[in-house]
């Protein structure tokens, strides 16, 4: 056993200059890919509900106003059903293995859906790929800041998300042209693909170490940072980080340097859901038909993916330069505004005439589309959507995910970060499910009032109660929650109290 080395600041060493980052790329990248799917089930119900109440839609599948509020939202129920499961999970078999299990449900719930000639295989497939995105939703995020370095922590963190969003613009642009049967075979892909590619990938050496397993914890971390790179320090800093902490009961979870961070994490996963952008993302078409965008709703729908995708890529890129909290600022003020112009434009805006089926796919008459008042104002709906999901994508869509990652201790991390998941999607069945009866009962104007003042809360949120991570590693980030004023870790470290098992 090598002598332990006091802890060393936060500057780079000569030997940070030599890590590969390769290795790590690709164990990143196989993980994600459980993301890519998360992102493809989410909005499935976009298209399908368009396409299953067309014309020549299957009849023992169309849907009324309550059983498309179903489908959309039981997705959620049953993520929060994965995070409750990866709660266990996580800190039983490993973050590595909780990402392969996903693939079962996920495959399943596929399998459901594109041979579905009852509604009951609709929803419950949907129910089975919920219970995949909760899974996958709780343990990427950990996996990756684990096995990630400092100094591209932060960008690899935006990975979950733009895969994500990836994932959602895939599917949005293949029901261009695809069936949703097909949409359904297609999205059982991903999942086998990352089961394949993460049987060579490494266990957190994190995890190894916590286990008392310090060769192959050693091995896991060369591999990951490349052969020349001295992972002397590096693991002398997380054993000690580990060797601090015994096991967290749940009384312990009172005390600040466990209840802090871990209500950051819940709330901001909250705030998150509140925003709106879970129904805004499953019912985005039938939102845009009822809002008389001039262009088709299926191309809205992919023109507002396609900007998703590029505002995350801002935010990895930004990630580690502007830091968290002004991204964070920044996002918030987007939404908000966005928000704001919605909210003004669905209140102003009449309804178009003649009665309309009391159906979440109500006015889906394209053609009267172009008759709808002019041509800027028919594009509003549009634009502002734009700027509300740029806003989230480079803001509240990734960074918590990350911050998630990074600020629950290591000791309670498996068990907090399926609270989160538990709580995020939770909030998101009720958010979802409500929105439709009320878009049905009183238009789009009271649902986007209500993410206007949520937009409001995550500022004010962000100002008062999130710390700036960037730059920081993780066991810095634990001692700023320990000691309630400062990241910097002291040779007197050891000193701090330990939990009592």
């Amino acid at each position: 056993m090598d002598e332990e080395t006091p802890l060393i600041n936060t500057r780079p060493t000569s030997s940070e200059s030599r890590i590969s980052n390769s290795k790590l790329f690709l164990a990143v990248f196989s993980a994600v890919l459980g993301n890519f799917n998360f992102g493809y089930s989410l909005v499935y119900p976009s298209p399908v509900l368009i396409q299953l109440n067309s014309p020549d839609g299957d009849p023992r599948l169309r849907m009324d106003t309550h059983q498309a509020a179903w489908f959309g939202s039981v997705y959620a129920l049953g993520a929060a059903a994965g995070g409750l499961g990866v709660m266990l999970l996580n800190d039983l078999i490993g973050r590595k293995l909780s990402i392969m299990m996903s693939a079962v449900p996920s495959t399943i719930g596929y399998l459901l859906m594109g041979g579905a000639v009852d509604l009951w295989m609709l929803h419950l497939g949907r129910f089975l790929t919920g219970v995949a995105g909760g899974m996958t939703a709780g343990s990427i995020p950990v996996y990756i800041s684990e096995i990630s370095h400092k100094a591209v922590r932060g960008a690899l963190g935006s990975c979950p998300q733009i895969t994500s969003v990836f994932g959602t613009l895939t599917l949005y642009a293949l029901s261009l042209r695809v069936p949703w049967r097909w949409l359904a075979v297609a999205g059982e892909l991903p999942a086998v693909l990352m089961v394949v590619l993460l049987v060579f990938m490494p266990y957190s050496p994190r995890r190894l170490l916590s286990l008392g397993r310090e060769e192959q914890a050693e091995k896991a971390l060369r591999w990951l940072r490349g052969k020349h790179y001295d992972t002397h320090a590096e693991f002398n800093t997380i054993r000690r980080s580990i060797n601090t902490m015994g096991t967290v009961t749940w009384s312990q979870l009172a005390t600040p340097v466990y209840c802090r961070p871990i209500a950051i994490s819940v709330i901001m996963r909250f705030l998150q859901q509140m925003t709106g952008i879970t129904p805004i993302l499953v019912y985005m078409q039938p939102i845009f038909a009822k809002s008389k965008v001039s262009l088709e709703p299926r191309y809205d729908a992919v023109i507002v993916g396609a900007v998703r995708l590029f505002s995350v890529a801002v935010a990895a890129c930004l990630m580690d330069k502007a830091g968290r909290k002004a991204l964070l600022y920044a996002s918030s003020m987007l939404m908000f505004l966005s928000t704001l112009t919605l909210t003004i434009n669905s209140h102003t805006t009449p309804c178009p005439p003649g009665p309309a089926p009391p159906n979440v796919t109500m006015s889906l008459d394209y053609s009267s589309h172009n008759d709808v008042g002019s041509t800027a104002t028919t594009f509003i709906p549009l634009i502002s959507t734009v700027v509300f999901i740029f806003g989230y994508a480079m803001g509240w869509g990734p960074i918590t995910w990350l911050l998630m990652s990074e600020v629950l201790p290591l000791v309670a991390r498996g068990v907090a970060s399926g609270m989160c998941v538990t709580v995020s999607w939770l909030t998101a069945f009720a958010v979802t499910h409500a929105f439709t009866h009320l878009v049905d009962l009183y238009g789009l104007y009271v649902p986007y009032l209500w993410f206007m003042v949520v937009c409001v809360l995550c500022l004010l949120f962000n100002a008062v109660c999130i710390p700036e991570t960037r730059s920081r590693s993780l066991e810095e980030i634990e001692n700023y929650f320990r000691t309630g004023r400062t990241f910097t870790i002291s040779e007197d470290h050891s000193t701090a109290p330990t939990m009592i098992k």
